[in-house]
């Protein structure tokens, strides 16, 4: 492959680790057996049919997780710590292919992490705040526009490189300008959240203070009018 078509595949695997890690693993793969691309050594076993076989079953558990409201941000929660390593490592290992010094290789290492936290971190809060419609059909929407999107992405990174990097340049910007309106809109979601479970807590102490202030009320009533009847 030119150098152009490396550096535009190492930025987009990536970049594509941090929305959908399996799919961007599959996509590699195929790419690989059918010829398109030539895999660095560090990366020819993608072409692996095991490591394509647990790609392809993690793929079909992310696709249902990731449709179901609540279980798609806890996936995303716990992704954190898998889409930014491999985001990584995909990324250095791309590298390699382009001869490159250790330096940077390493340099490319860090970009991968940076990028592939990006989207995910994106991806990750943007899901938080589709979670806060009360229909489902928003997050079908999301995640098979994300994986199109990844698929899309990756190829065009391959046969279309120049046009990748500009787009991905784009998206960037665009990510740093939305960054602070979506963080103030995460802020006001979890303050809602908790004040919401805060009334409910307030709601179920005072229900189980106001009860024995009830019946100690009770008794004195009763005492009371009992003192009464005694003095009659």
């Amino acid at each position: 492959m030119e150098t152009v078509q490396l550096i535009s595949l190492t930025l987009g695997v990536a970049w594509a680790s941090g929305i959908n890690l399996y799919a961007a693993v599959l996509v590699l793969g195929y790419l690989g057996i059918t010829g398109d691309i030539i895999l660095p050594p560090g990366l020819e076993l993608l072409t692996n049919p095991l490591v394509l076989s647990a790609a392809g079953f993690m793929y079909m558990v992310e696709f249902f997780a990731d449709k179901t409201p609540g279980v798609d941000t806890g996936w995303d929660v716990l992704h954190t710590f898998i889409r930014i390593p491999a985001g990584a490592v995909l990324a250095a290992g791309m590298a390699q292919g382009l001869e490159v010094s250790q330096a940077a290789e390493f340099a490319a290492l860090l970009i991968g992490g940076g990028l592939a936290a990006t989207t995910h971190f994106t991806k990750t809060g943007t899901r938080v705040l589709i979670n806060t419609s009360p229909e489902p059909f928003s997050n079908w929407t999301a995640s098979i526009t994300e994986d199109l999107v990844v698929i899309g992405g990756l190829w065009a990174s391959l046969h279309y490189p120049w046009l990748f990097v500009a787009g991905l340049v784009l998206s960037l910007l665009l990510i740093i300008w939305l960054m602070p309106k979506l963080w103030r809109a995460l802020k006001r979601v979890f303050h809602a959240i908790g004040e919401f479970f805060g009334r409910r807590r307030s709601d179920n102490t005072s229900t189980s203070v106001s009860q024995p202030e009830a019946t100690r009320q009770d008794i004195l009533r009763a005492l009371y009018h009992d003192a009464s009847n005694q003095t009659k």
